[in-house]
């Protein structure tokens, strides 16, 4: 009977995961609009619902598309136009979600810059997509003021944490931590968020910007096939494609739902799953500007979100917090794994938790990159196998190639991961080889992105994941380039050479490790270790900062001279 069936689906189905779905849901329909159109257009009947909790300070869709009318008519104010790029870096807080939908709205595009970034990073992110305005939180102003007049930047706006608190709270802030912020004396060159939102009241013409979904929304950073970083461009019709694939997804998502906003902005997971494609069903976001592993408990007990995404490290922290013995989480209705593969053993662990909490539901696994718009696949509608990261979404097509052949494999057999679909990039920003090394174009005209990772789908479509071809780290769910960091750390005058790894770590799950050989005829002294971790500090992001420095003579060495990874590891272990 079980052959039988199998001989039936081939026949009925062109690929084995569209029988998961319903007739109508194998293939979406991409609206050709904006953004915040889509967004609009699909809120327009729940305007006195609930968009963003923050702090529990509550604005409902009406509120949140007023401020984004009046952002936008600031950005226009001060010089915007269509096809401009601006740059938010961004902590998750009102403000970073407002200025994203009002850049949409007036036809610029939103460079999503991570806020910890080193200083170099900034300035490059600035310098690299021509940023002509920036919107910043006050935390990492210190760092923009030394590296802006280098860049097109030709004004910045500086947003506080506590701008959006309850007073309470906002007081709170300021005394705890505010006061102690360096912040610019307030100029024509540097507005706060209230001057500059002021200057959008007497701005009377028109904001909204006809555009396409084939037109650039937006800029997101990751590390290209190399390693060195890339400014990966997103399309309108990118991230709404995953709109229109959630609402086939969570169908039983509505508008007294509530997603814990915990992952970033400047993280595709975070943009496309904590905010655009909540909003679009409806559904509430719950800001959370800064993670605390020990504060999970609370902020599942205050909130109650029935949604829950997260990254391997998130549910680490879930398993691990002894405040959520007594916790009760029968009002979830997803928890939801990306940015990392989570284990085996440990997606049991956490199903084992959920159902302890009276959760009804497991977690389940997607997989995706930020070139596809964050997932790719997901354990949906079904396909939720122990250890797997699902079935392609609607509209998506995933196959397993040959490394050597290039040619599809069968199933059960190990291969790269190559995807097609309406969430493929539109291209690395003026990088055509990096863009050409990464997406192929087939004999049918069709995109598909080469990953670099590899996986097996079995017969009945479901795919899992094995391992990543290229030399890359996940660090609390962000992508981190071994080659990226010794690239830094060489430059310093007193490095002859270095190896990096990545070494496990209870909570991040992985860190890197520097192995460091100094130039001939230098000692290692504690000023040379310091000189080089200062370096690394204001040319690396924090999260990509070495756990470790090592520093030898020499580093072990290939056949072909290069630098032997797989040596360093094995010392390690």
């Amino acid at each position: 009977m079980k052959i039988f069936n199998k001989v039936i689906n081939k026949i009925k189905y062109k690929h084995p995961w569209e029988k998961y779905y319903e007739k109508g849901e194998r293939n979406i329909e991409v609206p050709n609009v904006s953004l915040y159109e889509h967004l609009k257009e699909k809120n327009k009947n729940n305007m006195n619902s609930i968009a963003i909790n923050y702090f529990n300070k509550k604005m409902t869709f009406n509120n949140f598309f007023n401020e984004i009318n009046l952002c936008a008519k600031a950005l226009r104010s001060q010089g915007i136009r269509p096809g401009d790029v601006v740059s938010i870096c961004m902590a998750n807080t009102p403000e970073a979600v407002i200025s994203f939908y009002a850049v949409n709205k007036i036809g610029a595009i939103a460079n999503m810059i991570h806020p910890l970034s080193a200083e170099e990073e900034i300035k490059n992110a600035l310098i690299s997509t021509k940023s002509v305005l920036l919107i910043a939180i006050n935390l990492s102003y210190a760092k923009i003021k030394k590296i802006v007049n280098d860049t097109n930047v030709y004004k910045t706006i500086i947003v506080s944490p506590g701008d959006s608190m309850p007073m309470i709270l906002k007081i709170g802030y300021y005394v705890t931590l505010g006061r102690k912020v360096e912040t610019p004396k307030k100029s024509e060159n540097n507005l706060f968020w209230n001057d500059f939102i002021s200057r959008g009241r007497n701005y009377t013409e028109k904001v909204l910007a006809k555009t396409t979904k084939d037109q650039p929304a937006v800029i997101l950073h990751s590390g290209g096939t190399t390693g060195i970083p890339k400014n990966i461009v997103l399309t309108n019709g990118n991230i709404n494609a995953i709109a229109k694939q959630a609402e086939i997804v969570f169908k039983d998502i509505t508008t007294s739902d509530s997603v814990l906003a915990v992952l970033p902005l400047f993280h595709c997971f975070g943009l496309v799953v904590c905010v655009h494609g909540p909003l679009c069903l409806g559904a509430s976001t719950i800001l959370v500007p800064q993670f605390d592993a020990q504060r999970f408990d609370k902020l599942i007990t205050k909130y109650k979100p029935t949604f829950i995404p997260g990254v391997p490290t998130l549910f680490e922290a879930l398993l691990t917090n002894k405040h959520m013995n007594n916790v009760d989480l029968s009002f979830v209705k997803y928890v939801i794994s990306g940015g990392d593969s989570l284990s085996e053993i440990k997606n049991a662990e956490v199903n084992k938790f959920l159902k302890s909490h009276n959760c009804k539901r497991n977690i389940i696994q997607g997989y995706g990159m930020t070139e596809t718009t964050g997932p790719v696949s997901f354990g949906a509608c079904g396909a939720d196998v122990l250890g797997s990261v699902g079935i392609p979404l609607p509209g998506n097509e995933i196959k397993i190639e040959s490394l050597e052949t290039k040619e599809e494999m069968p199933y059960g057999e190990v291969g790269e991961i190559c995807i097609s679909g309406p969430t493929v990039m539109l291209g690395y920003l003026e990088n055509e080889k990096e863009t050409n090394d990464i997406l192929e174009k087939d004999a049918k005209g069709k995109i598909w992105v080469h990953t670099g990772d590899l996986g097996y789908m079995r017969d009945d479509g479901v795919i899992f994941f094995t391992s990543r071809l290229k030399r890359m780290l996940i660090v609390s769910g962000y992508n981190v380039y071994p080659s990226h960091i010794e690239e830094v750390i060489m430059r310093h005058e007193a490095v002859l050479n270095c190896g990096v790894i990545g070494i496990p770590h209870p909570y991040k799950v992985q860190v890197p490790k520097a192995y460091i050989v100094l130039n001939n005829g230098l000692k290692v002294t504690n000023k040379i270790k310091n000189d080089i971790k200062e370096y690394c500090e204001k040319n690396l992001a924090k999260y990509m900062l070495p756990k470790e420095y090592v520093f030898r003579e020499s580093l072990p060495k290939t056949m072909i001279g290069k630098v032997d990874y797989r040596e360093l590891e094995k010392e390690n272990k």
